[in-house]
């Protein structure tokens, strides 16, 4: 399958070679159901795919000679389609969560912020933790790097710090990562 692209990488379409588009001397064919038919000439594979009344479809032109299928191109569209519909499901990006603390903050603010950073974290997201310091609060940041030894602490055994606490200006960042993905 070929993907033209415009001039700036967008895709323009998908082009599926098929039929007299082929133009390899010679293929390696392929039945409908994935059993070898062998190694034959571009004319010979086109003449098998009119007997069975299908068409004849690249599968992969960087194999050495080129893999074609016979098979109803609109039943390979119909696969391919349903494979990449397939694989975008399975391919859950992590992503990143951010919850904002304060140098002073009540332990049940405390307490309900650790909950949303274990509950990201078991389901399998990157957490990244911000500290503002306010005002003159910027004079106390020992208090900043207790809290977040506090927050590493009680998730230790569901997180791994990724990224140590660091001073960005007037903010104290850091990021946990998950030790095990959600199954």
């Amino acid at each position: 399958m070929i993907q033209n692209r415009n001039i700036r990488g967008r895709r323009i379409k998908d082009f599926i070679k098929a039929n007299h588009h082929i133009r390899f001397p010679q293929v390696r064919v392929l039945a409908e159901r994935g059993e070898a038919l062998g190694i034959m000439t571009t004319a010979e594979a086109m003449e098998k795919a009119r007997e069975a009344g299908k068409d004849l479809v690249l599968i992969t032109e960087q194999a050495q000679p080129p893999v074609v299928k016979i098979i109803e191109l609109s039943k390979h569209k119909y696969q391919l389609q349903q494979k990449q519909a397939e694989d975008r499901k399975h391919a859950k990006t992590q992503e990143l969560k951010e919850i904002r603390f304060s140098p002073f903050m009540a332990e049940g603010d405390f307490e309900a912020r650790l909950k949303k950073v274990i509950t990201f974290l078991k389901r399998g997201d990157k957490v990244r933790l911000d500290l503002l310091f306010k005002g003159r609060a910027i004079t106390k940041k020992e208090f900043g790097f207790e809290l977040f030894d506090k927050i590493f602490e009680r998730t230790a055994d569901i997180a791994v710090i990724e990224i140590k606490p660091k001073m960005m200006g007037r903010k104290l960042m850091a990021q946990l990562s998950p030790t095990s993905k959600k199954k």
